[in-house]
């Protein structure tokens, strides 16, 4: 059995992890998306308006302006969908000024043959609209070069992460990104050690592409590891099909091959759909729940005095420890900050009032803060404490898939919850039963299921195994 114990990191080994951990360019470039979002409406707007004065000697004419109006949201419906707005489209302004003129084209012609058919063609000054149009056309895309000049002359050109870990494999001289020893980092892709797998996680946070070179016989580990973590993933390698590579990608600049072992579970516009529902519901069960959650801490500091709130460090997302916030349940003197006994029924550490927030679940919500932070989501993998057991076996040695569960954040509920497996694990199903909801939400996700899991948790929020 692997044991547990901090061993692994000292304090400087620590900071050099922490060091190295990668600034996020995800909202860099999300601000970027809607600026230029803006930025193209405006550019719309601006170009009808002045071929209306030039055609017209009206600065922007109603009907002109009508015009834009009716093709705008055309052009930003095809535009997001042929990627005008994508990443290629920051690294690569030509590309971004081909799709940027696909989606205007492809728009007038549709919004001109719907008016042909609707007979409302001749509404509009033919004149005016085309001027309009290739004044667009021009300014769509000396707008792209100047994206490119400012993320050249400000970002240093850097809109993406890139990180290569070098394991012991074949050189991969990848321009433009950082570099780390796997041995430098005591880092083993074959190792079950949390501690180890939470350092391998921050080195992994914020990349947008990790390419690992490593031996034949450790390409199997490496695959496993960077898709628990959630990453975009490659490895070095010929083609090979036990690592389930879901992709082959060839530089041909380095002459080198690498296998796409992971993408994530989830795209950019899934994670966006994802956060927002989970500040939008974060925020409003604060607000509607404030009164219950002031009466709960009150009654807890009138029982003993002690803290309100116990802090526990549980895995997260990438396998990366954070601290997970719950009212405190036990008496101060019999916290068991590591997991290493679940609560039981009759359980002689917990308090009065700890059991009745433990029956009801109310002692879970201050857990709305970590999704508010960031670190949690309203639904996902519920987090687990270290020590957390099954037939006293940790839960990485009885399925090694337990790490896999890691690639999203954990959840305030999740699958397995409202599915009823809850409480104690006394024995391997117990977790094994978990472990295969929580894969399966993985899998499947989607913004009505999210909801769904929402309101059947309303349902369950007492349970037999809830103590």
């Amino acid at each position: 059995m692997n044991r547990v114990t901090p061993k692994l990191l000292d304090s400087v080994r620590l900071q050099s992890v922490e060091s190295r951990a990668a600034p996020s360019l995800e909202r860099r470039r999300l601000r970027s998306y809607m600026l230029m979002l803006a930025a193209d409406a405006v550019l719309f707007n601006f170009s009808f308006a002045l071929a209306s004065l030039l055609w017209e000697d009206v600065w922007a004419e109603p009907r002109a302006m009508l015009a834009a109006q009716v093709m705008l949201p055309a052009y930003f419906t095809i535009a997001l969908y042929n990627r005008t707005y994508g990443l290629e489209a920051l690294v690569d302004w030509l590309f971004a000024a081909r799709k940027a003129l696909t989606a205007l084209l492809i728009s007038a012609a549709l919004i001109n043959f719907v008016g042909f058919y609707t007979k409302s063609n001749s509404d509009f000054s033919r004149a005016s609209v085309t001027i309009g149009l290739v004044f667009t056309g021009l300014l769509l895309v000396s707008l792209r070069r100047a994206v490119a000049l400012f993320i050249a002359r400000r970002w240093n050109g850097r809109v993406m992460n890139r990180l290569v870990i070098d394991d012991g494999g074949a050189s991969f001289p990848f321009n433009g990104a950082d570099r780390i020893s796997a041995a430098d980092f005591n880092l083993d892709p074959t190792s079950h050690d949390p501690f180890m797998l939470d350092r391998l996680g921050k080195l992994l946070r914020n990349q947008d592409q990790v390419v690992v070179s490593c031996p034949r016989e450790r390409r199997d580990d490496w695959a496993f590891l960077l898709k628990c973590a959630g990453v975009y993933g490659e490895i070095v390698s010929e083609p090979a099909h036990s690592l389930g590579a879901v992709g082959v990608h060839r530089y041909d600049d380095l002459d080198r091959t690498t296998l796409v072992v992971s993408t994530g579970p989830l795209g950019l516009r899934a994670r966006i759909i994802k956060r927002l529902f989970d500040i939008a519901v974060a925020t409003a069960g604060l607000v509607a729940l404030s009164p219950v959650l002031i009466a709960v801490a009150v009654l807890i500091k009138l029982e003993d005095g002690g803290p309100v709130l116990f802090i526990q460090r549980r895995l997260g997302r990438g396998n990366q420890f954070f601290d997970m916030f719950k009212f405190r349940s036990m008496r101060e003197e019999k916290l068991d900050h590591d997991g290493n006994r679940s609560a039981s029924r009759d359980d002689d550490r917990i308090t009065r009032i700890g059991a009745f927030i433990r029956r009801t679940s109310i002692d879970e919500l201050p857990q709305l803060i970590n999704v508010l932070r960031g670190e949690m989501s309203i639904v996902g993998p519920r987090p687990h404490a270290l020590g957390s057991q099954a037939n006293n076996k940790y839960f990485w040695d009885i399925d090694r898939q337990y790490w896999q569960r890691h690639c999203l954040k954990p959840g305030l509920t999740g699958l397995a919850q409202v599915r009823g497996h809850r409480g104690a694990t006394e024995h391997e199903k117990d977790l094994t039963d978990r472990l295969q909801s929580d894969l399966e939400y993985i899998a499947s996700w989607s913004l009505p299921h999210d909801i769904g899991i929402v309101l059947r948790t309303i349902l369950v929020l007492r349970h037999e195994n809830a103590f």
